[in-house]
């Protein structure tokens, strides 16, 4: 079985950096990032990864306005996204599942939680 590879967009070091070892490490993963959702949209088209990581929160353009671009893009819109964020009201989790976002996961999170929550989401088990 090929070894699965995400995409971490996030404009927060630590965070980017926390995620992508943690998914390495503690699931195997192959991980590659993005500091902003500029560059994550171009990676997103050259690597097509199988799943993104995407920050809701960003400078520019947020994770909402890559979002729409990845599922209008024919080359991206197949790729499952997963947003982290704060924002995890009722409310907003259903306005994110209507938009045909994956799932959402809360910041901040610990690691170990982050990691299991991300596998079942995405139904791959360890």
């Amino acid at each position: 079985m090929a070894i699965k590879r995400v995409l971490v967009i996030d404009d927060e070091d630590d965070i980017r950096e926390v995620a992508q070892v943690t998914l390495e490490i503690m699931a195997g993963l192959d991980v590659i990032t993005a500091r902003s959702s500029q560059e994550g949209l171009m990676k997103a088209e050259q690597e097509q990864p199988n799943a993104i990581l995407l920050d809701v929160m960003m400078p520019g353009m947020d994770g909402m306005a890559a979002f729409q671009w990845l599922q209008k893009n024919p080359a991206t819109q197949h790729i499952p996204v997963i947003l982290l964020t704060a924002k995890v009201q009722p409310a907003d989790r259903i306005r994110f599942a209507a938009l045909g976002v994956q799932a959402v996961i809360a910041k901040p999170f610990k690691p170990s939680q982050f990691v299991s929550q991300f596998l079942e989401i995405l139904g791959w088990t360890p």
